[in-house]
């Protein structure tokens, strides 16, 4: 299938590859979303030459390592043991042979591999085919020395601020992912300039706040993290550290006594977490999570850690483990004798958030379609629930139903559907940990999913989508009527940024919920934008359109964020 040069762009942009099928409703988007590359450096994994393979030269295997880091490490790993992907090692590849391999690469299959042949030329492919029949080369590792290597503190603790110097209404600020511009902007809530531009590490992840509000964590997917105090007259980045090659997650200490103390963040590349200092990020304390998987508890030398979120029931950190689907509950009273729980949930575990009562954490076990929820009070495995297929949540979105109570709601990279798990257990027992309902959204693609306490509305984003309709909208359920079905908002339109694909992503609402914003993510060289809707009305508000907004992703409101408001 032929791409328009700017749609193929923006995907090789966001490193997302291309499939060759394309479904409204059953999407190809789990296949855009899992062959995200890595960014562990190509040059640092060694040449590897392997007995039984095709003879490869020195510039050949250079040239096939950067392709397998930029298109395919993120579905099969960087060892290749296998990830969302299967295992591409020797004794597997070798027996398949030359022949099948070109095809496989070519043609892909329908169980999830996207075809090749309209990315790569034939030459490359054979080239591909020739590297997976080579042992795979193994990038560095990243320890303690090398942290400290990259640690830097831009102004001591003793030096900042005592309170709190400029005027700007912190709750209500946005932190706001500028994805290719390895950058984040700061945006007032209250009157939609452009604060600042900070530089930070490439494509932010995620933001996090320190329990106090003053401190603002971002980590890019090359492993670096800054940390912002919004205390100074013009906020800055303090303090910066990378933690690895490759990462997600970062977030502070919450549980009372240990506000602002400690700060955590995990790699994808060394697989393992470090604890640092909350004022500082000196790293602490590293711990590497390499070990057995839950299911046929077979070792597994690279299961990446992704979501992490801090407990508000004890000082513990609770820490998504994904190749090996297991759950780590991190003691933080005494890092010198750190203790921690290991939970057997489901494998692939990625992102998920708290329901409404802090309670139970909810998280995605992406490919294996389930979601566990875990008792952070008890410290425990409280229920597996099977879902849609390819649950992503992010935070995930809790609501009063009418007639099962609170629920909790995750949407889908692979279907259609909106899954309801209920979640109140004292009060809705019979409903507790069920998925109780299913709604029908646009499709699949789905990235986020988003309400507020003090709205009446659900809306549900399709970024991934292959249908630009879909892509560049986002569907909107009424809470008290569900059953009515949703209502398009046509967000990209309204946006008015003329050529480019305008992938509408990741709703955020305002501290009081009374706005929803969304990005519209187009490509680097194009117009990109926020929108700004009215909750109550669902009406357009304000477009932010300025040329410092380089591919907009997540957006991150100081409140909502410090307060695990979702």
């Amino acid at each position: 299938m032929h791409y328009p040069s700017f749609v193929l762009s923006i995907f090789l942009a966001s490193s997302l590859p291309l499939s060759t099928s394309l479904f409204a409703k059953e999407s190809n988007a789990p296949k855009q979303y899992e062959g995200a590359s890595s960014t562990v450096p190509p040059a640092s994994a060694q040449v590897v030459r392997t007995p039984g393979a095709p003879d490869l030269s020195d510039t050949d295997f250079s040239k096939a390592k950067q392709i397998y880091f930029e298109r395919c490490a993120g579905c099969h790993g960087v060892l290749r043991k296998g990830a969302t992907g299967k295992a591409l090692v020797p004794k597997e590849t070798q027996a398949k042979g030359q022949i099948y391999l070109e095809t496989f690469i070519k043609f892909g299959s329908p169980g999830g591999m996207p075809s090749w042949k309209d990315e790569l030329s034939p030459e490359e492919i054979t080239l591909m085919a020739n590297y997976i029949q080579h042992a795979p080369p193994t990038p560095p590792e990243f320890g303690m020395k090398e942290m400290k290597a990259t640690w830097k503190v831009v102004i001591k603790p003793k030096d900042r601020p005592t309170k709190q110097l400029n005027k700007l209404n912190l709750s209500n600020l946005f932190s706001v992912t500028l994805r290719d511009a390895g950058q984040i902007a700061l945006i007032d809530g209250d009157t939609k300039d452009i604060i600042k531009v900070i530089n930070t590490g490439y494509a932010v992840h995620i933001s996090r706040l320190s329990s106090s509000g003053r401190y603002l964590f971002v980590i890019g997917r090359d492993a670096k993290i800054n940390m912002i105090d919004l205390w100074m007259k013009e906020p800055a980045s303090v303090a910066e550290i990378k933690v690895g090659l490759e990462a997600r997650s970062v977030e502070t200490s919450k549980y009372k006594g240990f506000e602002d103390k400690y700060a955590i963040a995990g790699s994808y590349w060394p697989p393992q977490y470090v604890i640092m200092d909350g004022e500082s990020l000196e790293p602490l304390k590293i711990v590497s999570t390499r070990g057995m998987t839950v299911d046929t508890q077979e070792y597994h030398p690279e299961p990446r850690v992704a979501a992490i979120i801090a407990s508000h029931e004890k000082p513990e950190f609770i820490v998504n483990v994904k190749e090996t689907g297991k759950v780590l509950l991190v003691n933080y009273e005494d890092i010198n004798n750190l203790k921690s729980t290991s939970i057997d949930t489901a494998r692939f575990l990625h992102d998920g958030g708290w329901d409404n009562t802090h309670r139970y954490f909810l998280a995605a076990a992406n490919k294996s379609n389930q979601i566990v929820v875990i008792d952070s009070r008890k410290g425990k495995l409280e229920a597996i629930v099977d879902v849609g297929k390819i649950p992503h949540p992010g935070r995930g979105a809790n609501f009063e139903h009418p007639k099962f109570g609170p629920v909790w709601a995750t949407s889908h990279l692979g279907d259609d559907s909106i899954a309801l798990i209920g979640t109140d257990p004292k009060n809705h027992p019979q409903y507790a940990w069920k998925k109780v309902t299913t709604l029908q959204g646009q499709g699949g693609g789905s990235l986020f999913i988003k309400t507020h306490p003090k709205s009446k509305h659900l809306y549900v984003d399709t970024p991934l989508n292959p249908d630009e309709k879909i892509s560049q909208s986002v569907a909107v359920f009424t809470l008290k009527n569900l059953d009515a079905g949703y209502k398009v908002l046509p967000i990209a339109e309204w946006a008015n940024l003329g050529e480019g694909p305008k992938r509408v992503t990741q709703p955020e609402y305002n501290k009081a919920g009374d706005e929803v914003w969304f990005s519209v993510w187009n490509g680097k060289e194009q117009r990109s934008a926020l929108v700004v809707v009215d909750d109550k009305t669902l009406k357009l508000k304000k477009v932010i359109d300025d040329k410092r907004l380089v591919t907009p992703t997540g957006k991150f409101n100081v409140y909502n964020t410090r307060f695990d408001i979702y």
